[in-house]
C-alpha cells in the first residue's frame, strides 16, 4: 500500500485531501506544520509527499528540501492556494515531482499522485536490489537492503553518469572507497583509471609530490623528472580519502586542480592540464574543521557539491545477516570451506554496536570461520566486545552524544525552540537538527 504524507497549516483542507486518497485505498498520514512533517519523515518513510507552500515557520520549500534529503526518492507535489510562476518554477528547481494550485480537483490530485507513485517505483521498486540491476551497476560490494542503503543507491546511481565532485561522509570502516570505486565504475570515466590516495598516510611534502609530480633538482632526491598520480589519472576519477587530514596550503593547491583543472609540478613553472573528477571522503565533521581553521571554506564548497553519507551498521542492523553471509561466502570461497552461520551467532552479533563498522564485522565473521570446530559457525564461535565499560567510563560515542545533547539543550533555550534558528546556531541544516534529536530523545520544548 502506497503511503501519502499531507502537509498542510488548514485542517479543512488536509483533512479533505486525505479523506479523498485514503478512499482510493492508500495509506494516509497528516502533518499540520512544516515541523511536524520532517518529525514523521524522520520517523517513517513515505513514498509521496503533498506539502502546501505557504506556511510558518517552515514553509513547503522547507520540508521538499528535507524529505529529499532523508529520502531522496519520495516524491514532493508542491500545492498552494497562492501559486504563482515563480514558485512552481523554484520547486521544480529544488526538486518537487509537480505542483498543484489550489483548489484543485479530486481527479486532478488523484492522477498527479499516480504519477509521482509510477516514478517513486521506477526509481526504487523495480529491480533496485535484484541481481540483473547489481550486475549492471557494479554495486555487488555494496551489501544491503536498509532504508539508508536505498537511498544511499537511489542517489549513486543518480550521480554517477555526471561529472560533478561528490563528497562522501561517514565513520571509518563503512565502506566510503567502496562507494567511490561504485560512482567511478557507473561514470563515462569508467574505462580509465581510479587512483586511490590516503591523505592520512603520507606527509603534506610527500604528498604534493606524489599528486603533482616534480621536475629534475626540485629537492634533494629529485634525480629525474616523474609525472605526477593526476597525470596518470588523465582522463578517470581521482579519489582522496580522509581529505580533512590534509593542510591549508595543499587545499589551496588542491582547489586550483578542481577550478582550473591545472597542475603545476613541484620546482615547475609551467601548468599543466589534467582531466580528472575528484571524489573525497572524509570521517570528520568539515563544518566543525572550518570553523576551526584547519579546512578550507572554500574547498568544502567546491568538493560538496553533491553529498552522500556512508551510514554506519549500527543504523541499518537490518542489514547485519546480508553482510555476515557476504563475508562468509567470500571466506568459503578463498579457503574451499562450507562454513555456515547459526542463528545464534547472528542473534550474538546483532547485540553488539560495531563501533569498527562493516569492516570490523568482516574481520569478527573471518575469524570466527577460521577458529570455529565445526562447518557450523555457533554462538561461542563468535567473539564481540559486549562487556559493560567500568562504572564511570564513557565510550568516545557516548562522549560525542553527551556534548551534542548538552549543546542542543542550551541552543534550544536561547532561541526559545525555534528549530530554524538553532539550526542556523549550530551550523546544520533542519533535518540533521531534527535527526540528532530524535536520536537523543530531545523535544523542542
Amino acid at each position: 500500500m502506497a503511503r501519502i504524507l499531507i502537509v498542510d497549516d488548514q485542517r479543512n483542507m488536509r483533512t479533505t485531501t486525505a479523506l479523498v486518497l485514503r478512499q482510493e485505498g492508500y495509506e494516509v498520514a497528516e502533518a499540520e506544520s512544516g515541523d511536524a512533517a520532517l518529525s514523521k519523515l524522520l520517523a517513517e518513510p513515505f513514498d509521496v509527499v503533498l506539502t502546501d507552500l505557504k506556511m510558518a515557520p517552515l514553509d513547503g520549500l522547507a520540508v521538499l528540501r528535507g524529505a529529499l534529503e532523508i529520502s531522496p526518492s519520495t516524491q514532493v507535489i508542491v500545492m498552494t492556494g497562492y501559486g504563482t510562476v515563480e514558485s512552481a518554477v523554484e520547486a521544480m528547481q529544488l526538486g518537487a515531482h509537480d505542483y498543484l494550485s489550489k483548489p484543485f480537483k479530486e481527479s486532478e490530485l488523484l492522477v498527479r499522485v499516480q504519477r509521482a507513485l509510477e516514478k517513486r517505483r521506477l526509481l526504487v521498486d523495480v529491480g533496485l536490489f535484484s541481481d540483473e540491476f547489481r550486475q549492471r551497476y557494479k554495486l555487488d560490494a555494496l551489501v544491503g537492503r536498509s532504508a539508508p542503503m536505498r537511498e544511499l543507491l537511489t542517489r549513486l546511481v543518480r550521480v554517477a553518469p555526471t561529472d560533478v565532485t561528490v563528497l562522501i561522509t561517514g565513520e571509518s570502516g563503512t565502506g566510503k572507497e567502496l562507494i567511490a570505486r561504485a560512482i567511478h565504475a557507473n561514470s563515462k570515466r569508467a574505462a580509465r583509471p581510479f587512483v586511490p590516495v590516503n591523505c592520512a598516510a603520507i606527509s603534506e611534502t610527500l604528498l604534493e609530490s606524489e599528486l603533482f609530480g616534480h621536475v629534475k633538482g626540485a629537492f634533494t632526491g629529485a634525480v629525474k623528472l616523474r609525472q605526477g598520480l593526476f597525470e596518470e589519472a588523465g582522463g578517470g576519477t581521482f579519489f582522496f580519502d580522509e581529505i580533512a587530514e590534509t593542510t591549508p596550503a595543499f587545499q589551496a593547491k588542491l582547489l586550483r586542480v578542481i577550478q582550473e583543472h591545472e597542475i603545476r609540478r613541484v620546482g615547475d613553472n609551467a601548468s599543466i592540464h589534467v582531466d580528472v573528477r575528484v571524489i573525497a571522503a572524509t570521517n570528520q565533521d568539515l563544518k566543525t574543521a572550518i570553523a576551526e581553521k584547519r579546512f578550507r571554506e572554500d574547498l568544502y564548497y567546491r568538493l560538496n557539491v553533491v553529498p552522500l553519507h556512508a551510514p554506519p551498521l549500527r543504523e541499518r542492523k537490518e542489514d547485519l545477516p546480508l553482510l555476515a553471509q557476504h563475508f562468509l561466502d567470500r571466506f568459503n570461497q578463498r579457503n574451499g570451506t562450507r562454513r555456515t552461520l547459526t542463528q545464534g551467532a547472528l542473534q550474538k552479533m546483532a547485540t553488539y554496536d560495531f563501533p569498527g563498522n562493516v569492516r570490523e564485522l568482516e574481520n569478527i565473521v573471518e575469524q570466527a570461520a577460521a577458529l570455529t570446530h565445526s562447518e557450523e559457525i555457533e554462538g561461542d564461535d563468535v567473539f564481540v566486545a559486549l562487556d559493560t565499560p567500568p562504572s564511570g567510563v564513557h565510550t568516545l560515542a557516548q562522549e560525542v552524544d553527551n556534548a551534542e545533547k548538552v549543546a542542543i539543550e542550551a541552543s534550544l533555550a536561547r532561541n526559545e525552540g525555534q528549530l530554524e534558528r538553532v539550526a542556523r546556531e549550530l551550523a546544520v541544516s533542519p533535518t540533521t537538527l531534527w535527526r540528532k534529536m530524535k536520536r537523543l530523545g530531545l523535544r523542542k520544548d
